[in-house]
């Protein structure tokens, strides 16, 4: 006879008034105590498996505008799947908000209560709700599957944080090495060699090639610092306002594009947005060409607005999807293809929900490629700097000690 051994587990839920629960019980899995807590009248938001680091206190409550907006997706996936009216369920997760987040959703709330829709509601508030959130909710809007979308994009941002955390944990590293010898570069321009050129000059001493050039180096850099700062702040500044543009965004999108992994990245990430988006719209009725118009208007980069323009107007004239997009040299060849089985299929959405998922974890990996790629340059490269650095000043130390012995 086997026993189930209970665990302890974090749950938070909202009453039948609207009033949020939280609480810490033993049950012997997840489900089971979701079924209990909705025997109880609950409406479950979340529930976790109790950690010792989830007991710790928090040392930043709230974890940030990403984290609440991520928060507040899930509950509203949950709130709406459970039936409860879109004012009301706005109104609940104010009390898992903080700060600017918790205005913007008072805001939108009463934006709907004036007559708005909840797609202007909250495309009023774009530092929080990029264009592909917006796109998405606009989806479900007009296909009447709002709890589908908010699950959809607790689903997307879900993975978005997954990856941020794993790209950062894998970033540690590079970042403390190039902090660090930039670091001993600097001491080393700015302290040693001019003791250390004092020193040669005053042995009259022939100094090798190299030791000569980089002391010269040494000299321009500590002569001309402030204006080398001024010229990269500019620069940053310069592409910073160009990047508000709409010529400089084309204009930085086929730079990305043309760039050999990151183009590739790109082109992946984008063809993952454009089918999610499309796929929940086309699960929820929308027709195809109407589809396409809230896809594009999902999308943020100029390119991708371009190119699914194109499609739609193809798709306008008669061409199958599969075959406009075909005929593109934005999205990869891969989700062209299982369009046109989808198609064939007659299972259009479930074939591009498939695709945007397939993308996604392409572009997952191409990422992570990426930064495995940067770890081993940054160390040649550095290390390459630090040791010409080294070797000229022990060649012309050699130097000076055989000169003084002849």
């Amino acid at each position: 006879m086997t026993t189930t051994t209970a665990a302890t587990y974090t749950y938070r839920a909202v009453n039948a008034e609207g009033r949020r629960e939280r609480g810490t019980v033993e049950a012997e899995s997840m489900g089971a105590l979701s079924r209990t807590l909705e025997a109880r009248g609950l409406v479950v938001i979340d529930v976790a498996k109790e950690t010792a680091a989830a007991r710790q206190p928090s040392m930043s409550r709230g974890g940030g505008r990403r984290a609440d907006v991520l928060e507040l997706t899930r509950a509203m996936a949950a709130l709406l799947e459970a039936g409860v009216p879109l004012a009301k369920a706005l109104g609940t997760v104010t009390a898992i908000t903080h700060g600017a987040t918790t205005a913007a959703v008072d805001d939108i709330r009463a934006r709907i209560a004036r007559g708005d829709s909840l797609t202007a509601a909250i495309s009023s508030h774009p530092r929080l709700f990029p264009t592909l959130y917006v796109g998405v909710i606009r989806a479900g809007e007009r296909s009447g599957n709002l709890s589908g979308s908010f699950a959809a994009l607790a689903a997307q941002l879900e993975r978005e944080e997954r990856l941020r955390a794993r790209l950062l944990a894998a970033s540690i590293y590079p970042l403390i090495l190039t902090v660090a010898s930039l670091a001993a570069v600097v001491v080393l321009v700015l302290f040693v060699l001019p003791s250390f050129a004092e020193l040669l000059e005053a042995t009259r001493a022939t100094l090798p090639r190299s030791t000569a050039t980089l002391l010269a180096v040494a000299d321009g850099v500590r002569g001309t610092w402030p204006a080398l700062v001024g010229i990269v702040a500019l620069a940053v500044v310069g592409v910073t306002v160009g990047m508000r543009t709409a010529a400089g965004r084309r204009a930085g999108a086929a730079l990305v594009l043309r760039a050999p992994i990151a183009g590739t990245l790109r082109r992946y990430t984008l063809a993952a947005r454009f089918s999610r988006v499309l796929g929940v719209l086309l699960a929820g009725g929308a027709p195809l060409l109407t589809a396409l118009d809230d896809a594009l208007q999902s999308l943020a980069d100029p390119l991708a607005r371009d190119d699914v323009a194109r499609i739609r107007a193809r798709v306008r004239d008669g061409m199958a999807l599969n075959a406009a997009m075909a005929a593109g040299t934005l999205f990869p060849p891969l989700l062209s293809r299982l369009v046109a089985v989808g198609e064939e299929a007659g299972r259009l959405e479930e074939f591009l929900t498939r695709a945007a998922d397939i993308c996604e974890d392409k572009a997952e990996r191409l990422l992570q490629r990426l930064v495995a790629l940067i770890e081993p340059a940054l160390i040649i490269g550095l290390g390459g700097l630090v040791a010409f650095v080294a070797l000229s000043l022990l060649q012309a130390i050699y130097g000076v000690d055989a000169s003084a012995f002849r």
